[in-house]
């Protein structure tokens, strides 16, 4: 079954009229009732009190109570764009709308139970979000698996969820499914769409069998459904990471997706389609919450059109899809901010001396006014030149010609990455929240934007700040409509994370300015206590390295229970295309800084496998000007390393989300670490 004869067939299906019977449905009273419950469950069939107060008194509503309102305002709009065959193929909001309600009426007839699980295992695609919402419907819980998961993790997750049925998109997924089946009690169905499987299996299923099975089930027994749903029930599953022990199954009602896909995006200035139809294109693991949140969920909300980019969009085909949609609003995480700013680099330094000579001034200049006037909207003439004649060119190359809100989120941003792009006269917002927030809890947009900041709190929401230092940092707690249910089967985590008043701890240290903007620190349990007794928050001392040393790509801090600090460090190399995996070469920028220095190297093993001394005294002096520029001497870093290879995904020392899993780190490289404090015991 190939892709072409897939989505296209299930859309030529489903193109018929609406049928009335779903128009009464979505008209009939909710009744609501959330006063006997408390404020947290772990149970995936438990109910929660949801938070209204004055501050945030908006009606609950559910996923199909939205989505049934936008079918009213765009259902003639385009919901979903999609390649196939190397052409730009659209699915309407109406359309969308059906698909959705033959998948649920598909997973009834596999089985689905109320509060149990659809899996989705496979990229992004139009396939994914009709299940994901057909699932809702059917009174089911989705759950998204990262595609990179193995075996075991998909174990863990399916069991934990007790997923019923799990849609996959490919082959290899389907593997990884078939070999642990046995120990998943609950699943009865797999779901296979983008490749065909390879042989006739019993309960595997192609997408076009799971429609037609759901022609079997009557409108009406799911209309009984989706009218029984209550919006402080659990309809989303996101796993978290993992990076310190089990993923914990942090549960989301149809309120906090409903509520934050309104109010969370309202706060970043997106637009309804009534003023503006937003275009976005989706790349990011929607198993994540950032991009769930503002892919699938925000959406709907207000009939954005949403296009897809190819599987492999982070190994290099993701600026291709950029340039051909052009979206309006773009989200990226960090770590694909920065390789953007690199590949550009590279490209810049095998341009001629004329076109570099011209990009850096435009550069220079814009970046200037950026940082002194930020919220001016009268340029001088030299910087309207410049991005007339040279930055606007290079924000078409890229595909942002149209982009008027960039994004970013789930991990610090650099400064080097910020003024890079303040370069180019594009402003990245950042966003601050957790899976437990639903995503956004603080949002920038071009109406609230203040550099190095994560924003403001989203109207309706609450922060404050508790057991606060001398400089009004403190523990960022956070409370509303956004606050998860609990934790899936974890009554103690559950706890943990939400105090009696129904304040969620995150756990995130920061400061609040007169005006509200939020600056995160660090994080409690990332904080290192030195033997000495010292609290020294590791990110300060890591960004400031990276900005003293630009060829430098991670940086670790290490010194919990020492008796005194150091660091692991790797370099700037490029990505092998194919595998997206850090290689030997440096980039071009790493290449600079050798050559400033007096160094002739090229790659990571010139440099550490022959100790380079240009390079290696290069950063000591670096690491003593951060050290100069300490609170005190506890803060400084004695010890460095360099080590063979940057960390990556698959190394194991960065999540899914590219965030540094200190844990793992700590433990693969424990040699070089101890070497550290060995010689001093000498």
């Amino acid at each position: 079954m190939g892709k072409k004869r897939g989505v296209c067939v299930l859309v030529a299906s489903v193109s018929d009229s609406l049928d009335p019977a779903w128009t009464a449905a979505r008209q009939a009273p909710l009744s609501m009732g959330f006063s006997e419950e408390a404020l947290w469950t772990t149970r995936a069939d438990g109910r929660v009190r949801l938070r209204i107060d004055p501050i945030c008194s908006q009606t609950p509503r559910t996923v199909h109570q939205m989505f049934s309102a936008t079918l009213e305002k765009y259902g003639d709009l385009s919901a979903m764009g999609f390649k196939r065959q190397g052409t730009w193929e659209h699915i309407s909001y109406t359309q969308y709308y059906l698909l959705a309600r033959k998948a649920a009426k598909g997973f009834l007839k596999l089985g689905l139970e109320r509060a149990h699980s659809v899996a989705i295992l496979a990229f992004n695609s139009p396939e994914w979000f009709f299940s994901a919402v057909g699932a809702v419907f059917a009174g089911g819980i989705i759950t998204g698996i990262y595609t990179t998961s193995s075996p075991e993790a998909c174990q863990y997750i399916a069991y934990d969820c007790r997923a019923n049925i799990i849609v996959v998109d490919t082959q290899k997924q389907l593997e990884k499914i078939l070999k642990i089946w046995k120990h998943l009690p609950h699943l009865k169905a797999v779901v296979i769409y983008r490749e065909a499987p390879p042989t006739r299996m019993p309960s595997v299923y192609t997408m076009e069998e799971l429609m037609e099975l759901g022609n079997e089930v009557p409108e009406e027994a799911l209309d009984i459904i989706i009218n029984a749903q209550k919006p402080n029930q659990c309809c989303t599953l996101v796993y978290t990471s993992g990076t310190t022990g089990n993923p914990k199954g942090v549960m989301l009602s149809q309120d906090n997706i409903t509520w934050t896909a309104r109010y969370g995006s309202q706060a970043g200035d997106i637009q309804p389609s009534e003023i503006q139809q937003e275009v976005v294109v989706s790349y990011l693991p929607l198993s994540h919450i950032a991009a769930q949140i503002y892919d699938l969920w925000t959406g709907i909300q207000w009939g954005a059109q949403v296009c897809f980019a190819e599987p492999d969009a982070l190994k290099g085909s993701l600026v291709n899809t950029l340039r051909e949609v052009e979206p309006t609003s773009h989200m990226g995480v960090p770590r694909v901010w920065e390789k953007i700013m690199e590949r550009i680099r590279e490209v810049v330094a095998q341009s001629g001396f004329i076109r570099r000579k011209m990009l850096l001034w435009a550069m220079s200049v814009t970046l200037e006014q950026n940082l002194t006037c930020p919220s001016s909207d009268l340029k001088p003439f030299t910087t309207r030149l410049a991005d007339y004649l040279v930055l606007a060119k290079v924000r078409q190359a890229l595909g942002f010609a149209k982009c008027q809100k960039n994004f970013y989120g789930a991990a610090p941003m650099t400064a080097e990455t910020q003024h890079f792009f303040l370069g180019l006269n594009i402003r990245l917002y950042a966003g601050y929240g957790l899976s437990e927030t639903s995503g956004p809890h603080f949002m920038s947009s071009p109406y609230n934007y203040r550099l190095y900041s994560s924003g403001k709190v989203v109207p309706g929401c609450r922060v404050k700040l508790v057991n606060e230092d001398a400089e009004g940092i403190g523990e960022i707690c956070l409370w509303g409509r956004t606050i998860f249910m609990g934790y899936l089967n974890m009554e103690d985590k559950t706890c943990e994370a939400i105090d009696t008043e129904g304040w969620l701890h995150t756990g995130d240290t920061g400061r609040l300015d007169a005006d509200g903007f939020l600056y995160i620190t660090g994080r409690l349990k990332e904080l290192i206590i030195t033997a000495g007794g010292e609290n020294v928050p590791p990110v300060p001392i890591e960004e400031a390295v990276k900005t003293e040393l630009p060829v430098i790509s991670n940086a670790m801090l290490i010194g919990d229970q020492r008796k005194f600090l150091s660091m692991l460090l790797t370099l700037k190399c490029t990505l092998d295309p194919g595998t997206f995996e850090p290689t030997d070469n440096l980039t071009e920028q790493a290449m600079e800084f050798c050559q400033r220095v007096g160094s002739k190297a090229t790659t990571v093993s010139e440099v550490v496998g022959k100790k380079d001394e240009a390079v290696y005294q290069a950063i000591g002096e670096g690491i003593q000007r951060v050290n100069m520029n300490a609170a005190a001497r506890p803060y400084h870093i004695q010890k460095w390393a360099i080590l063979e290879r940057d960390f990556s995904i698959s190394g194991g020392e960065l999540g899914p989300t590219m965030k540094l899993k200190r844990l793992a780190v700590l433990e693969k490289y424990k040699d070089v670490i101890e070497s550290f404090y060995q010689e001093q015991k000498k």
